[in-house]
């Protein structure tokens, strides 16, 4: 559980930052947080899964995994956040 809300919370920073770094993928940020917070779970269970970051599940507390998917969901929300307000902006014009 501790993952999935490191994951939400890491991609909803990462989209905000995203939206207001790039100003022409920003959707508001409302959108820029709710796409972060996608993209950084669907990005921080394949990140996940590829690196070993099931250790926070199987028992214990991880600071390192924890750590690990604060950080993958941050960096992979920050990408889908980026690529969908840049569609989103195209769309617009």
């Amino acid at each position: 559980m501790e993952a999935v809300l490191g994951q939400l919370v890491g991609g909803a920073i990462g989209g905000f930052g995203g939206g207001k770094t790039l100003q022409h993928s920003d959707m508001g940020t409302i959108g820029n947080i709710l796409a972060g917070a996608a993209g950084g779970l669907g990005g921080g269970q394949l990140l996940g899964g590829l690196l070993g970051g099931g250790a926070a599940m199987a028992g214990g507390l991880d600071l390192g995994a924890l750590a690990g998917n604060f950080i993958g969901g941050g960096v992979s929300g920050l990408v889908v956040q980026v690529v969908v307000g840049m569609m989103v902006q195209k769309l617009r014009d």
